[in-house]
């Protein structure tokens, strides 16, 4: 996290360079921010996911409070738009907001605290305190670690509202992502191991049957003809999903005889839930879909 330290100490200049900052921290997207043309009194660094940005979302954040010399990683809510989802009570428990703390704070005091630092500069170097100790580098990555975990439960319930628009905007793409995969087989990763199975003629591959409700895709290994039943997440928990394939695949072992049966999840995005679910089952891997989008000018016709 050396990268938090080079920020406070870039915080008090007048540079508002942010390129060498990393873009991605654990599995969520990291935006730095000085200020536009002029230095920000109270410059941040963010950590948001899919669907969301810094000016429409909640997510966690350091605001660096430079006149009160204060470091707050925060329960952070967007002052520009109102996203229509925030964090649950449960995970605030009380946590104060930063109005309540900070005198007349210029920007921010809706978002609730998690962590509060003192910042002091020691021969150019920043050293955060707290309760007038000083804050390792360990002891800061953990408070992070704690707060993306709490991020990480507040959107796996936002995922479950099909009305929250982060739940709207990845279940729109997921219903799609069926049809897609299926209508380009033949030039996707997936279709250069796998076989779809037709049945005199009709393809029998997509929703599959069984007695226990329809597989999303079950396909066979071009090499060793083991089934691979394929199930996208969609608006379910990480468990939920390792629990739904887990139980396609006992009943494909059983009713169609193959003890070696494959699986595979294909989610908008790999979180730590998801990693941790799957990691002691050797027989399911997880592929991440990504959406891209090309713009091409018109040609007017004359």
């Amino acid at each position: 996290m050396e990268w938090l330290f080079d920020f406070l100490v870039q915080a008090e200049t007048s540079n508002l360079k942010t390129a060498h900052y990393p873009k991605e921290y654990d599995t969520f997207k990291m935006k730095v921010s000085f200020g536009q043309g002029a230095s920000a009194r109270v410059p941040w660094i963010s950590f948001y996911a899919d669907g969301m940005s810094t000016s429409n979302g909640y997510y966690p954040v350091y605001l660096f409070f430079k006149d009160a010399k204060k470091l707050i990683l925060s329960y952070g809510v967007s002052e520009s738009n109102d996203f229509g989802k925030s964090w649950r009570d449960d995970i605030l428990d009380g946590a104060p907001r930063i109005q309540e703390v900070l005198e007349n704070p210029p920007r921010y005091g809706a978002s609730w605290i998690f962590k509060s630092y003192e910042i002091d500069q020691v021969n150019g170097k920043a050293v955060p305190y707290s309760n007038g100790k000083p804050v390792s580098q360990n002891e800061l990555e953990s408070d992070l670690k704690a707060i993306l975990k709490k991020f990480n439960s507040n959107l796996d319930d936002s995922l479950q509202q099909k009305d929250s628009p982060l739940s709207a905007g990845l279940f729109f793409m997921e219903k799609q992502l069926e049809d897609f995969i299926i209508d380009n087989w033949a030039t996707s990763e997936l279709g250069q191991k796998y076989d779809l199975i037709y049945e005199e003629g009709v393809l029998v591959s997509q929703q599959y049957r069984t007695s226990i409700g329809p597989i999303d895709i079950l396909a066979k290994d071009k090499t060793t003809g083991n089934y691979v039943v394929i199930e996208l997440k969609r608006n379910q928990t990480s468990d939920d999903t390792v629990g739904q394939i887990s139980r396609y695949m006992g009943w494909v072992s059983e009713n169609l005889n193959d003890k070696h049966v494959k699986g595979i999840i294909i989610a908008g995005k790999y979180d730590e839930k998801l990693h941790y679910a799957q990691a002691l089952i050797d027989s399911i891997e997880v592929q991440l879909y990504e959406v891209k989008f090309t713009l091409r000018q018109h040609a007017r016709q004359l």
